[in-house]
């Protein structure tokens, strides 16, 4: 009886370790390619939270009645730029990042001190008898020390992303600044390609040609990877995962 209980114990345990690993999906995605995600509001999904950021006081801008320009616009008819909420607006990204670090640090120092005791009052000779018989007065401390230190240290990092991704307007901020979040999923054979952006932009950065760079976004948040058997393959297991967190050597 109380072997089956630890037998069904154990495998309790080994059911809900699969369970948090995601192994049942995996398992049952052997052999499919990776399946974009379903298209949705970005205001349902889970964990979303509204940006509340410091606002300036508003400002008073008087409009003319008569006026046959629009405030802020910048042709003669209806601004076409993404100015309200569900609006889309097309975000460049290109990165070409390079940084070299070098750092190279030498010490060295030599030590040498040297002590004798052959006029001490007359008690010189008698030191013979309170330390061993080899001690000579005139070399009483002679003593020499060296140190030598090198270190060295290189950094190198480079990125290079060029990508062009639709973002969309979900929200405008009491200030008249823009939430913009954006989504692509590229399947590629068996590998899925995923690119998120989002972060708050001006609305007057926003080009003729409906685009904005993404050095003008503030709280830029761009994430590119993927999933799929490619990327697997890249991953250390679960175990050696495991592994890695709770050893403390």
């Amino acid at each position: 009886m109380a072997r089956t209980l630890y037998k069904n114990a154990v495998l309790a345990v080994l059911l809900l370790s699969l369970a948090g690993c995601n192994a049942f999906d995996r398992i049952s995605e052997i052999g499919d390619a990776p399946q974009p995600g379903p298209i949705q509001n970005p205001t349902t999904r889970p964990g979303y939270m509204p940006i509340r950021m410091p606002m300036p006081p508003p400002s008073l801008n008087e409009r003319e009645p008569n006026s046959l320009w629009e405030t802020g616009g910048r042709a003669f008819f209806r601004d076409q730029r993404a100015s309200r909420v569900g609006d889309i607006l097309t975000v460049i990204v290109t990165i070409n990042d390079q940084a070299q670090i070098q750092n190279e640090t030498k010490r060295s120092r030599a030590n040498s001190d040297t002590a004798n005791a052959t006029n001490l009052f007359g008690l010189e000779s008698k030191l013979t008898k309170i330390l061993p018989s080899a001690v000579s007065p005139s070399s009483l401390v002679d003593m020499g020390s060296t140190t030598s230190n090198d270190g060295k240290g290189s950094i190198g990092r480079q990125e290079q992303i060029d990508l062009r991704i639709a973002a969309e307007i979900i929200q405008v901020l009491p200030n008249g600044n823009l939430v913009i979040q954006g989504d692509q999923q590229v399947g590629v054979n068996y590998d899925l390609r995923v690119l998120r952006i989002r972060g708050i932009i001006r609305p007057q950065d926003i080009t003729a040609d409906n685009t904005i760079s993404y050095d003008q976004i503030a709280e830029a948040r761009i994430e590119y990877g993927g999933k799929g058997s490619i990327t697997d393959v890249q991953q250390p297991r679960y175990g050696d995962q495991l592994f890695d967190i709770l050893m403390p050597f």
